[in-house]
């Protein structure tokens, strides 16, 4: 099923659309006005912290991968910065204070129907804040890159293996 199938009408002028191929993929075309949809990525971005020798990571309290541990991580909304958007997801997840140092890493490839289609990894350091688990994440742990848990994620498991 394509992920833009959703789409049943224009909303431009709300006739029902059809699907015809337009720039090399089947999409949804609006048979009166001429709108054609096309999807946008989904943007994530996520910080890779480190301190003594330890990464910072979270477990994860929600499907996919439930009980497993990842950077800390998140969508980007529209119209937000995506370093922002690491910075914001860091202190939801760890209640952590983090500065983005510079960008680590950009991934492609959605890993599941809900994910991102590219991850932004950031390098950062922690500025201040208490270390708590709150938003999709049920802990947040310090661990040794030789003694890491179950690793969610290719582009966790990715960045980590550098």
């Amino acid at each position: 099923m394509a992920r833009d199938s959703f789409i049943k009408f224009c909303p431009r002028c709300g006739t029902q659309v059809t699907h015809e191929e337009k720039f090399g993929h089947v999409r949804p075309v609006c048979p009166q006005c001429r709108w054609i949809h096309f999807q946008d990525p989904k943007v994530a971005a996520a910080v890779l912290i480190e301190q003594d020798g330890r990464v910072l990571l979270v477990r994860r309290v929600n499907e996919p991968f439930r009980g497993m541990w990842t950077l800390p991580a998140g969508f980007v909304n529209g119209g937000e910065n995506p370093a922002e958007a690491a910075e914001r997801e860091c202190l939801e997840e760890t209640g952590l204070t983090v500065r983005i140092t510079r960008v680590l890493d950009v991934i492609s490839g959605r890993e599941h129907e809900r994910g991102a289609d590219f991850i932004i990894v950031y390098l950062a350091e922690v500025l201040g804040g208490e270390m708590s688990a709150a938003d999709d994440a049920d802990a947040v742990e310090w661990f040794e890159r030789e003694h890491l848990p179950p690793l969610a994620f290719r582009a966790t498991q990715k960045v980590l293996q550098k």
